[in-house]
C-alpha cells in the first residue's frame, strides 16, 4: 500500500461515477411525484408527506453506511483482510438491527407522526398506504446501502453506479405499468408507485450482493460475530451516530426555515423551490469528489500515510469551490433563461437572480464544509462537525434567518444570507480544526497500529 498512488486523476476517476449516481438520484428522486401528477394531485401530496418521513429514516441508514465505508477503506489501506471481513459482518448485523428497529417504530407510530404533521384527512389513508408499503422494505434498503458502501470502499464506483441506473430504470417502468395500469396490469395509483419502488430496491439488493460475492473481497461468516466484536461495533457507531445526529438536526432546521418561507406567499415559496433545485446542481459534484476523497483518506490513514492527507483535502476543497462557483456563475448570468423554464412570473425571476447572487458566498462555504466534514469524520474527529453543525444551523441559519427574513422584512434574500453565513462560519471552524492537527491524535488513539511513514 505504501507504493499505491492516489493522484488527482484517480480521485477524479472515482468521483465521476459517484457524481452520475448522485445526479440520477436527484433527477429520479421526484419521478414518483411527477408520474403521479398525471393520476391524482392528492396522490402527489400523499407521497410527498410519506417521503418526508422516509427521508429521515434513510438519513440514519446513510450515515451508518458512511461509517462502514470509512472503516473498511482504512483496513484495506492497512492490508488487514481479517478486519475487513469482520467489519463487513458487523456492519450487516448493525444495519440489519437498525433497519428492523426503524421498521417497528414506523409501524407503531406513523399515525401520531402524521397527526403532528397536520396531514389533511383527504390524503391521510393514501399517505399511510404508501408509507407502510415502502417502510416494509427498510431492511432491504439498509442491506443495499451496506453492500454498496462495501463495494465503494474497494473503488467499485462504476459498478455501483450501473446498478443504481438499473434500479432507477426499473422504477420508472414499474411506475408506468402499475400507476396507470399499462400492459394488462391493474391501475393501482399510489400503491403501484410504492410497489414499484420496493421491487427496484429488491433487484438492487440482489445485484449488489451478487457483485460482492463474485468479487470475493470479504467473507460472510457467523464466526466473525462469535464472540461479538464489541470494539469494532463501538468504532462503527462512534463514526456513524454523531454524523447521523448532525444530518437529522440540519434537516429539521431546514423544515423550520421552510415554515418561515411559507409565511411569505406562494411566489416566494416557488422561488425557493427553484433556487434549491439549481443549488443542488451547483454543489452535487462537490459531494461526489468529497466522497471519493474520503475513501482515499481512509486508505492513507490505514496505511499510516498521514502526511499525504492534507494535500488530498486541499485539492478536494479547491476543486469543489471552482466547480460550484463556476456553475453558480453560469446560473446567475443565465438566470432569466434557466428559471424561465419553470415560470414567466417577473417577480419570481427577479427574486431568483438575487438569491443566486447570494449563492456565490454560500457555495464557497458549502464546498469547504462538505470536504472538511468528511475528512474530519474519516480521521475520527467526529465531535467538532456535529457541535459546529448543530449550533450554527440553529443559531445562524434559523435564528439569524428569522431575524433578517421575517423580523427585518428582508424576505427570502435575508434567509439566504443567513444560510450563507452559516456555511461560511462553519467552514472557518472546520479549516481551523483541520489545520490544528488534532485529527492526527484522534487517528493515533483509534488506530494505535497505524505508524506514520516518513
Amino acid at each position: 500500500m505504501q507504493s499505491e498512488k492516489y493522484d488527482s486523476r484517480k480521485v477524479f476517476m472515482m468521483s465521476v461515477p459517484i457524481f452520475i449516481e448522485l445526479l440520477l438520484q436527484m433527477l429520479v428522486g421526484n419521478v414518483d411525484q411527477i408520474m403521479l401528477s398525471q393520476f391524482s394531485q392528492n396522490s402527489v401530496a400523499a407521497i410527498g408527506n410519506g417521503n418526508q418521513i422516509m427521508n429521515l429514516i434513510i438519513i440514519v441508514l446513510n450515515m451508518t453506511s458512511v461509517g462502514i465505508t470509512i472503516m473498511i477503506s482504512q483496513y484495506i489501506g492497512a492490508k488487514d483482510e481479517h478486519k475487513v471481513s469482520e467489519v463487513c459482518n458487523v456492519s450487516l448485523a448493525v444495519m440489519g438491527f437498525f433497519s428492523v428497529a426503524l421498521t417497528v417504530v414506523l409501524f407503531l407510530f406513523y399515525k401520531p407522526v402524521f397527526q403532528l404533521l397536520s396531514i389533511p384527512e383527504e390524503i391521510f389513508n393514501e399517505a399511510a398506504s404508501y408509507l407502510l408499503i415502502v417502510g416494509s422494505f427498510i431492511l432491504v434498503q439498509g442491506l443495499y446501502l451496506t453492500f454498496s458502501a462495501i463495494l465503494r470502499s474497494y473503488a467499485l464506483m462504476k459498478q455501483v453506479m450501473t446498478i443504481s441506473v438499473v434500479m432507477n430504470v426499473l422504477n420508472i417502468i414499474g411506475n408506468a405499468m402499475l400507476i396507470n395500469g399499462y400492459f394488462f396490469f391493474p391501475r393501482l395509483g399510489i400503491v403501484g408507485a410504492a410497489i414499484s419502488t420496493n421491487f427496484s430496491k429488491l433487484i438492487g439488493l440482489v445485484l449488489v450482493f451478487m457483485l460482492f460475492r463474485f468479487r470475493g473481497y470479504a467473507e460472510l461468516k457467523l464466526s466473525y460475530l462469535k464472540p461479538f466484536p464489541v470494539e469494532t461495533c463501538k468504532k462503527l457507531l462512534y463514526i456513524s451516530l454523531p454524523s447521523g445526529a448532525e444530518a437529522l438536526s440540519y434537516n429539521l432546521s431546514q423544515t423550520i426555515i421552510m415554515k418561515f418561507i411559507n409565511m411569505m406567499g406562494t411566489a416566494v415559496i416557488a422561488t425557493k423551490v427553484y433556487c434549491s433545485m439549481m443549488a443542488n446542481v451547483a454543489y452535487i459534484y462537490s459531494m461526489a469528489i468529497a466522497q471519493a476523497t474520503q475513501i482515499i483518506i481512509g486508505y492513507l490513514v490505514g496505511a499510516g500515510r498521514l502526511n499525504e492527507v492534507g494535500r488530498k483535502v486541499w485539492n478536494c476543497v479547491f476543486i469543489s469551490i471552482a466547480v460550484s462557483v463556476g456553475l453558480t456563475g453560469i446560473i446567475y448570468f443565465n438566470s432569466d433563461l434557466i428559471f424561465g423554464i419553470f415560470t414567466n412570473d417577473p417577480q419570481i425571476l427577479a427574486l431568483a437572480k438575487q438569491i443566486v447572487f447570494v449563492e456565490f458566498a454560500l457555495e464557497v462555504g458549502r464546498s469547504v464544509n462538505i470536504a472538511m466534514t468528511r475528512t474530519l469524520v474519516a480521521t475520527y474527529d467526529v465531535n467538532v462537525p456535529v457541535i459546529a453543525g448543530v449550533l450554527s444551523a440553529w443559531g445562524i441559519a434559523v435564528g439569524v434567518g428569522y431575524l433578517l427574513g421575517v423580523q427585518w422584512g428582508w424576505g427570502l434574500v435575508g434567509i439566504w444570507i443567513a444560510m450563507a453565513a452559516d456555511e461560511l462560519i462553519r467552514a472557518g471552524v472546520f479549516i481551523l480544526r483541520f489545520i490544528s492537527g488534532v485529527w492526527r491524535q484522534k487517528v493515533s488513539r483509534a488506530l494505535p497500529q497505524t505508524a506514520e511513514s516518513k
